[in-house]
């Protein structure tokens, strides 16, 4: 496995997870569309990748719109769960 500073990219993480939404421009985040992934390393190789790689893990830009991502403190939601909160919000 490649060498990660964690300590580095622990700080990246609490860094960027704060910043306000109405400080970003498009030309301060990645471009979802630029974004590669190597499939072929292992989960946690391909998530330090990702955070190492991108200028901010919780934002990017998808079809030129900011997107934005955030996790749940409820340990007991996943993914699948929000997900499917936010669409039955959306289609109420």
């Amino acid at each position: 496995m490649k060498k990660y500073d964690y300590k580095e990219l622990t700080e990246k993480l609490e860094r960027c997870k704060n910043i306000d939404l109405k400080d970003v421009t498009l030309d301060d985040v990645d471009d979802i569309k630029d974004m590669k992934i190597d499939r072929r390393k292992s989960r946690d190789e391909r998530i330090l990748d990702f955070i190492s790689k991108t200028k901010n893990p919780y934002i990017f830009k998808v079809n030129g719109k900011l997107v934005r991502i955030r996790f749940s403190e409820d340990s007991n939601l996943t993914a699948d769960d929000c997900l499917t909160r936010c669409l039955e919000n959306l289609y109420k």
